[in-house]
C-alpha cells in the first residue's frame, strides 16, 4: 500500500514541477520566476525524500539537505541581483 502512495505523492510533485517550469518560462515578472524557482527547490527536495523512502536508504535525505542549502543561497542571491543588479558587494 505503501508504494502506490510513494508514486501518487511523486507524480504530484513532478506535477508541481512543470508547472514551475511553466511559470518560470512564461511568469510575467521576475518575482514570479524567483517565487517558483524557490518552489521547485523545495519540490525536488521532497521528490528526494519520497525515492529515499521507496529505496529505503538515507543518502537521498543528505542529497536533500544539501539541495535545500543550495536552493536557499541561489533564492536569495537572485533577490540581490534583481533588486540591487548585483550580488556581491
Amino acid at each position: 500500500m505503501i508504494e502506490y502512495a510513494l508514486l501518487f505523492a511523486m507524480g504530484c510533485f513532478g506535477l508541481g514541477l512543470l508547472f514551475n517550469l511553466w511559470r518560470i518560462a512564461v511568469g510575467p515578472d521576475a518575482a514570479d520566476r524567483i517565487l517558483a524557482l524557490d518552489t521547485m527547490v523545495i519540490n525536488v527536495i521532497a521528490l528526494l525524500i519520497l525515492y529515499g523512502i521507496q529505496a529505503r536508504t538515507a543518502t537521498y535525505y543528505e542529497a536533500s539537505m544539501l539541495v535545500a542549502m543550495v536552493g536557499f543561497v541561489s533564492t536569495v542571491a537572485y533577490c540581490r541581483y534583481i533588486l540591487r543588479g548585483d550580488i556581491i558587494e
